[in-house]
């Protein structure tokens, strides 16, 4: 970060300010890679080839922008104005948490970027993780976070630690515990939207109604926090009360309450959004399955849904001629 002192750090400070782009461009040539497989000519004209080439697009497209959101996000010149004011700062944290982390989900790029891997490497890594005693705790924790309550417990904590003065505060001062905190925020915010939105091979163990109380509660602990910040006599965080000081502009405390208001509205439209796909989708399926047990029954009761007995020709007796 610029606009305040940082720690020094051995890659130099040129290098040590790219790290995000580093990272993203990591990824995004690792995404590449593992999708440059080709399938046959005949698989892919096919309906079933059709299909996922068009779900593959749309993956790349989410993709590349939760890459292009990171690139806003961690790169100048938000991130040299997040040095100086904390509304800036902030909607770095919203661009994490409610943007990048979301479309990382959709994207779902786990196989993909684990296929741009080399095949022995995958198989030493596959067969260590899976079956190695030292990644017996690493297993551990994959089945731990897997459990909705202890995704959504781990990013809303992750959240209030990095608000508390001392450890925000250090942030601005050490470009390496920043990236942490970015990382982490990143990391933990994945991990609860994928509670809400299926990321194969991943699928939520979440039904349609406890997703959008998901939704629903993961709102609640950002609200509290915007809440406290904006009705705060006093700025939180002493970086931030001196570089208002010697750059003029608005004062520490209404920076603080611009940051909160980006903390409550903006960070909020994300979850908000998803929880009316959620309900359009459970509604809509109830109604489907409505209209189809309503279709059955009528087709129970209709006179073609009757057996062959009861669709025989009724023969009437003949009739007796007298002469």
């Amino acid at each position: 970060m610029s606009g305040l002192p940082q720690t020094a750090i051995v890659l130099g400070p040129r290098l040590a300010d790219n790290v995000p782009l580093l990272g993203v461009a990591l990824a995004g040539a690792m995404y590449w890679r593992g999708g440059s497989r080709r399938r046959s000519d005949r698989w892919r004209r096919s309906s079933m080839g059709r299909e996922r080439a068009m779900i593959e697009q749309r993956r790349t497209v989410a993709f590349v922008a939760a890459l292009a959101t990171l690139v806003l996000a961690l790169q100048e010149p938000l991130d040299g104005l997040a040095g100086r004011f904390f509304w800036a700062h902030m909607t770095q944290h919203v661009l994490l948490l409610v943007v990048a982390a979301p479309l990382l989900v959709v994207a779902a790029p786990w196989m993909r970027m684990w296929r741009a891997l080399p095949l022995r490497m995958r198989r030493a890594l596959a067969k260590s993780t899976a079956r190695a005693g030292w990644a017996a705790p690493l297993r551990a924790t994959a089945r731990a976070c897997a459990i909705p309550l202890v995704a959504w417990g781990l990013m809303n904590a992750d959240i209030v630690a990095w608000h508390v003065p001392a450890a925000y505060d250090l942030t601005l001062r050490s470009s390496v515990v920043h990236y942490a905190e970015h990382a982490g925020f990143l990391l933990f915010a994945v991990l609860a939207w994928a509670q809400v939105i299926d990321s194969p091979p991943y699928r939520s163990r979440l039904d349609a109604p406890r997703r959008i109380a998901f939704a629903l509660a993961s709102m609640v602990v950002g609200w509290a926090l915007a809440l406290a910040l904006a009705f705060a006599r006093s700025p939180w965080y002493a970086p931030y009360l001196s570089a208002h000081h010697h750059s003029g502009g608005i004062s520490a405390l209404a920076d603080q309450q611009l940051a909160a208001g980006i903390m409550w509205v903006p960070a909020s439209l994300p979850w908000s959004l998803a929880v009316f796909v959620l309900l359009y989708r459970s509604l809509s399926d109830r109604e489907r399955r409505a209209v189809a047990s309503v279709s059955s029954r009528s087709l129970e009761t209709s006179p073609a849904s009757a057996g062959p007995a009861s669709r025989a020709p009724i023969v009437q007796p003949a009739r007796r001629i007298h002469a």
